[in-house]
């Protein structure tokens, strides 16, 4: 049976007649003419592109333990990763947290940046205690993908956020597509997982384990074209930003802070400079109060046990000059050991920062 004509349709949903519509259609849109116009939204742009995920191996544990040093620690991180995503002709296309989703036109550009982002986070996190180490676990696929508005997707990007979950901390996983195109154009060797099932992904997915030396230096490719003086100044100068980052963070001081947040007033590490600045400042007007208080409780003393007891709990104090002076003056033998242990333990408690 034919269907009924357009003008009845439109009267039996709306109870205008067709004409109702296209007269107003055509007072608000005069240049469109007199009909009705239905634009189809786009299909995405599809292109082969190598994708590069990552992400941190024990977040949610770090920022649990300390979630200002696991900032501080993951901003630092970032920088790097960023630095040599960009120096590897790659592009940022996705970023959460401790996440990072990155494409490349080239797959042996992704192969060589996952493997230059390991090693120079190997050498960042030496640098670091134990405790504020944070190792990423990288995956990288190939394959056609879907882009629209900046966005990349389609199950292969999917793949490489499922293959960095298969990769030790601080290791690279790859596909066989990824392995099949560069084995033999890169000097890294290759371990055979097997067949994987990975979350979401109906068919099982080839894995190999890249093999590279975590401890050599990373290794810079050349990019495709000479990068401007500019460019060249912006990069040397985020390398600075961040060397002097960390002798602040180190000190963790006042000053530092200060010291930091005017040179670098919009720097990557101003809001946690901030952040700590706060924090050093009332803990530190605490914490001196605390001192003078120790120091006003022994500076008439003769007992160099109690000029002992100072410089211990406080090595670098205000008064530690005006200490070593008394315990000269007033000589350094306080008797029994057992005796100088006891008092210097009933001093740290009654003078506990904690108070």
């Amino acid at each position: 049976m034919r269907s009924q004509p357009l003008s009845l349709r439109v009267r039996a949903r709306t109870g205008l007649p067709l004409s109702s519509l296209r007269s107003g259609f055509r007072d608000r849109y005069p240049h469109r003419g007199d009909e009705l116009a239905f634009v189809a939204t786009p299909p995405p742009e599809r292109k082969l592109a190598a994708i590069l995920a990552a992400d941190v191996e024990g977040y949610s544990r770090l920022m649990h333990e300390d979630e200002e040093a696991t900032l501080a620690t993951l901003s630092s991180h970032r920088a790097i990763i960023d630095g040599l995503i960009a120096a590897g002709r790659g592009h940022i296309i996705g970023s959460a947290g401790d996440s990072v989703l990155a494409e490349f036109a080239s797959i042996i550009d992704a192969v060589h940046c996952g493997v230059a982002i390991q090693q120079a986070l190997a050498k960042a996190n030496a640098a670091l205690a134990p405790e504020r180490r944070m190792e990423f676990r990288i995956g990288i696929n190939v394959g056609d993908v879907m882009v629209r508005d900046g966005s990349v997707f389609g199950d292969d990007v999917n793949v490489a956020a499922r293959l960095e979950g298969l990769a030790a901390p601080g290791g690279i996983c790859i596909t066989r597509g990824v392995r099949d195109q560069v084995q033999d154009r890169v000097a890294y060797g290759f371990d055979d997982l097997g067949e994987q099932q990975v979350k979401n992904i109906a068919r099982p997915v080839e894995v190999f384990r890249l093999v590279f030396d975590p401890d050599a230096p990373a290794q810079a490719h050349a990019p495709l074209s000479i990068p401007s003086a500019k460019e060249r100044a912006s990069e040397g100068s985020e390398a600075i930003e961040i060397s002097f980052w960390q002798s602040v963070e180190a000190g963790n001081t006042a000053a530092e802070y200060h010291a930091y947040l005017e040179r670098y007033p919009k720097g990557s590490f101003a809001a946690l400079a901030q952040s700590r600045l706060s924090a050093t400042c009332m803990g530190g007007r605490k914490e001196r109060d605390i001192e003078l208080a120790f120091w006003e409780s022994v500076r008439d003393s003769d007992d160099p046990a109690m000029f002992l007891a100072y410089l211990e709990k406080y090595p670098n104090g205000e008064f530690k000059t005006l200490a070593e002076i008394r315990l000269q003056t007033v000589g350094t033998q306080v008797g029994p050991p057992t005796a100088l242990a006891s008092l210097t333990g009933l001093l740290r408690s009654a003078f506990s920062s904690e108070a």
